[in-house]
C-alpha cells in the first residue's frame, strides 16, 4: 500500500533538515532512552530518510531501517551513497516483519512515526518478534491529548493554547491546519493508554516514560 508521505517526500525532506523543535525534542529523547548503542544492530521503525538511522549509526550502531514510504526511502539511499555508513533500508510494513528472522535486533527504535502507523497490534508483535530476549524499544509520538479529530490553536489577550475534545475518540484524522503535515498526511489518534496497553500485551513492557 502506498505511503501518503511519498507525495510530499521532497516537501517533507525540507522540513526535517530544517530543523523544528518536535524533532529535535524527539531525537534527544528516543537517543537517551536507547542508552549506548555501541555495536548493537538497531532497527529503525518507519525510518523515513533515515535521519534518526543516520544519527543511530554515527553512534555506533549497525542499523537497518524500515518504511512503506518508498520515495523517503530513496532519499535515505541516496544519502547512504554519499556517505557510507553500512545502513540497509527495506521497503516493509511495520505491521509485518516476519520475513525478518527472529530475534535478530538487540533494540528497535520509532522516531514520531507510530501515529502514523494504523495496525498498531500487528506493530508491536512484530517489534517483539525482530527483538532479542532482553532486547529494547524506545519511540517517541506526539502526546495524543494534544491531537485529536476535533482540536486546534486558539489565541486570547494572554497566549496561544490547545483547544482539544475528543480525546477518546480513536481513528484516523486530519489536521484543518491548512499548512500542518497532519493536513496532508493525517494522523491515527489513539489515547495514552491504548498506546501503552497494546505494546504491553505483545510482550513490550514499560520501563521508562
Amino acid at each position: 500500500m502506498p505511503s501518503p508521505y511519498d507525495d510530499y517526500s521532497d516537501w517533507y525532506d525540507s522540513v526535517v533538515r530544517s530543523g523544528t523543535i518536535v524533532h529535535d525534542a524527539a531525537m534527544r529523547t528516543v537517543t537517551r532512552l536507547a542508552g549506548d548503542v555501541t555495536n548493537q544492530r538497531i532497527c529503525d521503525i518507519g525510518c523515513g530518510q533515515g535521519v534518526a538511522a543516520r544519527a543511530f549509526a554515527d553512534r555506533g550502531a549497525r542499523v537497518v531501517g524500515i518504511d512503506t514510504a518508498g520515495k523517503l526511502l530513496a532519499i535515505a539511499r541516496a544519502e547512504e551513497e554519499t556517505r557510507v555508513r553500512g545502513i540497509e533500508y527495506v521497503e516493509m510494513s511495520a505491521a509485518d516483519l516476519t520475513m525478518m528472522a527472529p530475534e535478530s535486533f538487540d533494540g528497535a527504535i520509532c522516531n514520531l512515526a507510530l501515529m502514523d502507523i494504523d495496525d498498531l497490534v500487528g506493530t508491536s508483535r512484530s517489534i517483539r518478534h525482530i527483538l532479542k530476549v532482553h532486547g529494547w524499544f524506545a519511540f517517541t509520538i506526539m502526546h495524543p491529548c494534544f491531537q485529536t479529530s476535533d482540536s486546534h490553536w486558539v489565541t486570547d489577550d494572554k497566549s496561544p493554547g490547545r483547544l482539544v475534545r475528543a480525546y477518546f475518540v480513536e481513528g484516523r484524522w486530519t489536521s484543518k491546519n491548512s499548512e500542518g503535515m497532519r493536513t496532508r498526511v493525517g494522523s491515527v489518534h489513539r489515547t495514552l493508554s491504548s498506546y501503552l496497553n497494546t505494546l504491553s500485551a505483545n510482550g513490550l513492557l514499560l520501563e521508562r516514560l
